[in-house]
C-alpha cells in the first residue's frame, strides 16, 4: 500500500510548491546578502579598461548598485526613471554592466538613452554578478555608507518602489549614521519621490549627457 501512496504524496508536495511558485513576487526574492558587507570587488569600468570600480567607490554615503545590460529590455524600460533619480534624489547610483560581450555597444547605449551612473563597472564575464547573487537584470542593491546591503530590489525601479521601499530605508540609514560620534553626513532626509511616474523610453534619438550621473553625486558630496 504504502509504495503506491508515496509517488502520490510526493507528486503532491510537488504540485503545492509549483502552485504557490505562481504567485511569488520575483521582485521579493530573498537575498542572502541583506545586512551584510557588499562582497570585495574590484572591475574595470566601462568608459576606461584602465579605471576601476571597487567597494571603496561605493562608501560615504548610501548609494545604489544598479545591475543592467543591453540586452534587458526591461532595463530600457527603468532607466528613463534612474536618469530622474540621479538628477534629483541626492543619491549616487553606480551601474554594473553585466553579461554585455562588447564594450563599444554598451558604450552607444548609454550615448543614446543617457548615463545615470557616477561610474559603470564592465562585468562581460558575470563573475561580479555572480559574487552579488544576481538573478538577472536589472537588480538595484541599496549599499549603506558603512558597505552594508540594505536592500534588493529584482524587477526594473519605479517611483512606487522608489517611495515605498528605497526612500525609508535610505533615510534611516542616513539618521543612524548622523547619529553616530565620527559621523558628519548632514544629507539631507528624502521626502518623496520624484514627480514623473513615465517609464517609457526615450526617443531613440534622444542623446542625454553622459555626465547626467554626476550630479547626484555632487548633490551628496555637498551634504558630508
Amino acid at each position: 500500500m504504502w509504495r503506491y501512496a508515496i509517488p502520490v504524496v510526493l507528486f503532491g508536495v510537488l504540485g503545492f510548491f509549483f502552485y504557490r511558485g505562481l504567485y511569488l513576487d520575483p521582485a521579493r526574492i530573498p537575498s542572502p546578502l541583506i545586512g551584510k558587507p557588499a562582497p570585495e570587488f574590484s572591475v574595470p569600468t566601462l568608459h576606461d579598461p584602465n579605471e576601476l570600480l571597487t567597494n571603496a567607490d561605493l562608501g560615504g554615503d548610501v548609494a545604489l548598485l544598479n545591475v543592467w545590460g543591453t540586452w534587458c529590455y526591461a532595463c530600457r524600460e527603468e532607466h528613463p526613471y534612474l536618469l530622474e533619480l540621479a538628477r534629483t534624489s541626492g543619491v549616487r547610483i553606480f551601474g554594473l554592466d553585466w553579461n554585455d560581450s562588447d564594450r563599444a555597444t554598451s558604450l552607444a547605449w548609454l550615448e543614446q538613452y543617457g548615463n545615470p551612473y557616477v561610474k559603470t563597472g564592465y562585468d562581460p564575464t558575470g563573475h561580479v554578478g555572480i559574487d552579488w547573487g544576481v538573478y538577472g537584470a536589472p537588480e538595484t542593491f541599496l549599499v549603506a555608507a558603512d558597505g552594508e546591503i540594505l536592500y534588493k530590489h529584482i524587477a526594473p525601479m519605479t517611483p512606487e518602489v522608489w517611495q515605498n521601499e528605497f526612500v525609508p530605508k535610505i533615510n534611516e540609514a542616513r539618521k543612524k549614521r548622523s547619529a553616530a560620534p565620527t559621523s558628519r553626513n548632514d544629507a539631507p532626509a528624502i521626502q518623496q519621490a520624484p514627480a514623473s511616474s513615465s517609464l517609457a523610453a526615450p526617443h531613440a534619438g534622444a542623446t542625454p549627457s553622459a555626465s547626467d550621473g554626476r550630479v547626484a553625486a555632487d548633490a551628496a558630496a555637498g551634504g558630508l
